[in-house]
């Protein structure tokens, strides 16, 4: 297929897939479920107001939000799903509500009196009370009453009652995490009205507006028939696919490989130029966050066996586990983005053969720039959960408590104008390439408009305001985590890994365009409206379930032939021997290819299916998905581009193959050994609880905290320090660079 038809396909795609996107979006606009202005008991009692939702969900945020704990299942993994916490305690007061109304004792019934009050629990609980003409929600008597025991029960746990520290430290959660109880009421007001939504069916249907999401056969909430149709119709569809991209590469299959091959390195010689230069500051910066971010994640995981402290010491005090776990995730995503945009500013100006005026100065600026975003977002982050900000200054300088979007509105302004600056100093240096229409020129262009992606997609997070409706800010969340994150960025690293070989003379400059443009076509066919996979149970219609199952399928079916990259990787770097050179980053790529397959592929596909996601949407399988992924595919491939940067940067002495071989090693077996021997067996356990049991037990302290589940944890050790010393050594080899002792002889 010629490259004009491929970008005629690639056309066709986004503009058909964003279409549906932004269509089902309006419907999730058009169906939340309501914030009334009241919710009043049946006696006319006002229980909440709208604005003490509004303010809740802020004072739940401010804590952390998504990082302590989950709502409606995004979010941390220590502390229970509030909603589904919530949603268990509530029936089991309930039930002994109904049964004293009677005058009887729940517990005393036998069992076929009992079944009478579960019935009555049933349409207690799943009846919509919302009575749209007066905008409130009513609360039967007992069910108010229920509520008032769960405020006090929540306000003894997440402030100071002396009685609750055992539990507090099973979960993670300091002692006077909130300080105020008129924030604690407010907060309480929000936890009732998102158990609500988990709970109460839609108007003119028998499931709730989070499609049955919790699992808790004692309410009603089990699985609906749509969520085995359209599992099933994803698998199916899956196999097509898989079937028709194997037919259609066995038909379509050229020899990318260069006939030819350079007698030597072609970039050898080449000079950088002093923006390019300029590059090596963020590799530094990039090592010393790596350092930083597994520090907290040491810190994070600890907290999971001794929640009030790390080996004695009170660490909660000044350091909670939600700044602790903020810190990881967010610094994940500082240290692999910077990476990525120093390997876009390095690469810019060596494509084209043009230093533009100021160039240097831009990608200076653009580094100040950055640190100030990253210093300052942590900083605010650390202030809003500490209750030292209030509701408003929080969500623009602190924590907005959304996970993976952790950081302050007014830092996510600056780091959008980081974005833009970026792109505007990559876009002026490849003008002069752009202009030439070469054989390059459809790389180019791809490489540019994933630049462009980058820059803009990630202002989908300002898209939702400080008190928008918790299904609309998801919304928008995942168009910032799936899209920018694992969507753009995935193309763009695949259009420089492409660019890198052919510079290199190891790949055909047609073959290899025709490749990427294929893939990216695959790739965003399914991942552009597979964003709606995150999406099944967070108050969304039954319309958003079906699409997210069908191309979340999709987005597998690019990985089939991942095997068949890997081992042309592996090809390259036996190609020649001056190709020694590049050995590191080309493992890098081969380790991208197997982590791919492998986090996203296996481990992504086994909890996207709706009938799976259903029972185990934040649990650890999640977080083997999520460390798979994020760092075995996004970071692996950051440490790649890196070492090809720092490669031309140094290019006249041969590596210390030793100190790099041990980093590359090191860091993907502990990697490995972290996620199957822990985290793994945990989110297995923790499946079978869910279905057995119910969503709520197996995020409870009653299943976290068995023997069982304390060795597993533990057994993080090995993984950990063997993935600790490897970024450890990764560390010490870049700084080897500058002093000397990561290199030898000359080339």
């Amino acid at each position: 297929m010629t490259p004009k038809k491929l970008w005629i396909w690639l056309a066709v795609v986004m503009v058909a897939s964003f279409a549906v996107l932004i269509f089902y979006g309006t419907e999730i606009y058009r169906k939340i479920p309501p914030i009334p202005d009241k919710i009043v008991s049946t006696d006319g009692t006002v229980i909440a107001t709208g604005q003490d939702i509004k303010d809740g969900q802020n004072v739940w945020q401010s804590i952390g939000g998504q990082t302590v704990g989950s709502i409606w299942g995004h979010g941390a993994y220590i502390a229970p799903d509030w909603t589904a916490d919530y949603l268990h305690r509530e029936s089991l007061l309930l039930l002994g509500e109904l049964a004293e109304k009677d005058g009887k004792s729940y517990t005393d019934l036998p069992d076929d009196e009992q079944a009478k009050y579960q019935v009555l629990l049933k349409k207690e609980l799943r009846t919509n009370t919302f009575n749209e003409s007066s905008n409130e929600i009513v609360f039967s008597h007992e069910r108010a009453e229920v509520q008032k025991q769960l405020s006090q029960y929540y306000s003894q746990l997440f402030m100071n009652d002396t009685s609750m520290a055992k539990l507090r430290d099973q979960y993670a959660i300091p002692e006077n995490t909130i300080k105020d109880p008129e924030r604690m009421t407010k907060m309480n007001a929000f936890f009732a009205w998102s158990t609500w939504v988990c709970i109460t069916e839609r108007p003119g249907d028998d499931v709730t507006y989070t499609n049955n999401w919790p699992h808790d056969e004692s309410v009603g909430n089990i699985p609906p028939p749509s969520l085995h149709l359209w599992s099933g119709f994803s698998v199916l569809l899956l196999l097509a696919c898989v079937g028709l991209l194997v037919f259609y590469h066995a038909r379509n299959k050229e020899e990318e490989i260069s006939e030819a091959l350079p007698h030597e390195d072609p970039l050898r010689n080449m000079k950088p130029t002093p923006s390019m230069k300029a590059t090596l500051k963020y590799i530094w910066v990039v090592a010393l966050l790596i350092l930083i971010q597994m520090l907290a994640g040491v810190v994070t995981a600890h907290y999971g066996v001794e929640g009030s402290g790390f080996y004695g010491i009170p660490l909660d005090q000044f350091l909670p586990q939600s700044v602790s776990r903020s810190w990881h995730v967010q610094l994940a995503i500082f240290w692999i983005a910077t990476s990525w945009l120093a390997t876009g500013l390095y690469i810019a100006p060596a494509v084209s053969g043009y230093e533009p005026k100021y160039q240097k100065l831009g990608v200076n600026i653009l580094f100040g720039a950055l640190l100030i975003v990253v210093l300052g977002s942590l900083t605010g982050q650390w202030l809003g959960v500490m209750q030292k900000l209030g509701l408003v200054d929080n969500f623009l300088w602190g924590h907005q408590g959304y996970e993976y979007v952790e950081l302050g509105r007014i830092w996510q302004v600056l780091l959008l104008i980081g974005l833009i600056l970026w792109l505007v100093l990559m876009v002026r240096a490849l003008l002069p390439a752009l202009k030439r229409k070469d054989g390059d020129r459809h790389l180019l262009t791809l490489f540019t408009l994933s630049s462009v992606a980058i820059a803009m997609f990630y202002g989908a997070g300002l898209m939702y305001g400080r008190q928008t409706h918790m299904a609309i800010a998801e919304y928008w969340r995942w168009w910032v985590v799936h899209l920018w994150v694992e969507g753009f960025f995935e193309v763009f690293a695949t259009v420089v890994a492409a660019f890198l070989f052919t510079r290199l003379g190891l790949l055909r400059l047609k073959s290899a365009t025709n490749a990427v443009l294929f893939s990216t076509i695959i790739f965003l066919a399914g991942g552009i409206l597979g964003t709606f996979h995150h999406l099944y149970f967070s108050a969304t219609p039954t319309a958003v379930l079906a699409l997210g199952a069908t191309f979340s399928a999709l987005e597998i079916v690019p990985l089939v032939l991942i095997g068949y990259e890997a081992y042309q990787n592996y090809q390259l770097s036996k190609s020649t021997k001056w190709i020694q050179a590049y050995k590191w980053p080309i493992y890098c790529f081969i380790a991208m290819c197997f982590w791919n397959f492998l986090g996203a592929g296996i481990f992504g596909f086994a909890i996207n299916p709706p009938i799976a996601l259903y029972y185990i949407q934040g649990l650890n399988t999640t977080a083997v998905h999520g460390h798979a992924a994020l760092f075995g595919v996004y970071g692996i491939l950051g440490i790649g581009l890196m070492m090809f940067v720092l490669r031309g940067l140094y290019p006249d002495r041969q590596w210390n193959d030793k100190l790099i071989g041990w980093a590359f090693w090191l860091t993907n077996i502990g990697l490995l050994v972290m996620v199957t021997i822990s985290l793994l067996p945990i989110g297995i356990m923790q499946s079978i609880a869910s279905i057995k049991e119910g969503y709520w037990y197996a995020r409870s302290a009653e299943f976290m905290q068995t023997d069982m589940m304390h060795f597993l944890r533990w057994m993080r050790v090995p993984g950990d320090i063997l993935l600790a010393a490897g970024e450890l050594l990764l560390v010490i080899f870049i700084m080897g660079l500058k002093f000397g002792w990561s290199l030898k002889e000359k080339r």
